[in-house]
């Protein structure tokens, strides 16, 4: 069976300096290579957001948003962005988040608090964000940190769909479980830490179901193969592989 596949979780650039790349010193990788990449390996669509580490004022911010709608352009709408934001920035990330909206963008994140000088996902700043953010019925991927924090979090905003990004290692990936059992607004995206232990999918099936799995990358710091055939090598149900390579993506994503 062939499987259309959505990559949920990337991070694309225009300039090299935003390529998060570990190794981009060998590989030349630029905007145009790396949607090549992406089509090479059967990704239709793929989401995300652009980053720069610790900006220094929200200007920073505010131009990875820009970035990507140009990249949206560029790759004839076969990138869905996710808009930056922070709680540092209170009244100008309630302006991004307003512009998103006009924009046809209904995707924040991934947030990486540790990137933007910022770490406590059930501060009452970040509640602010979130408080606007449900009035666009939008997506939160959240690259995760403290699952207690991001646990109060997600229950105290049940009208937002929260995906957290990347299972971890065993014992992280048992308190997704946990989190995602008590939760039903939480969802998980595959990209990051995980993906090499031989069972993780099939363990999140049994544990939580399919409907809330994201197939994910992090490309281009993930390789794009072995996130495809970690999915495809798992022993669960071709409409399990389906729901978590493309059709959970449509479903949150309204596609």
């Amino acid at each position: 069976m062939i499987f259309e596949i959505i990559d949920f979780h990337t991070h694309p650039f225009i300039s090299s300096d935003d390529n998060l790349n570990q190794h981009k010193d060998v590989l030349n990788m630029t905007s145009e290579t790396t949607y090549l990449d992406m089509k090479d390996a059967g990704i239709s669509k793929f989401c995300g957001s652009v980053i720069k580490t610790n900006p220094i004022d929200f200007s920073v911010i505010k131009n990875c948003n820009r970035d990507a709608l140009k990249l949206r352009e560029l790759y004839n709408g076969d990138y869905i962005p996710g808009f930056q934001i922070s709680p540092n920035f209170i009244e100008e990330s309630i302006e991004e988040i307003d512009y998103a909206h006009e924009c046809g963008i209904n995707l924040i994140g991934e947030l990486v608090p540790y990137m933007h000088n910022w770490s406590d996902y059930s501060s009452d700043e970040f509640s602010i964000l979130l408080d606007h953010i449900e009035k666009y019925d939008m997506v939160v991927n959240l690259h995760t940190i403290d699952l207690n924090q991001m646990e109060i979090m997600a229950k105290n905003h049940p009208h937002i769909n929260f995906v957290f990004a990347h299972p971890g290692e065993k014992a992280q990936l048992l308190n997704h479980i946990d989190v995602m059992k008590r939760i039903d607004n939480v969802f998980l995206d595959i990209s990051g830490t995980g993906i090499i232990r031989y069972g993780i999918i099939k363990k999140l099936v049994s544990e939580v179901g399919a409907a809330r799995i994201l197939f994910g990358t992090d490309y281009p710091i993930g390789n794009l193969q072995v996130y495809i055939n970690g999915v495809l090598g798992e022993k669960i149900s071709d409409s399990e592989k389906e729901q978590i390579l493309s059709l959970n993506a449509k479903k949150i994503l309204k596609l």
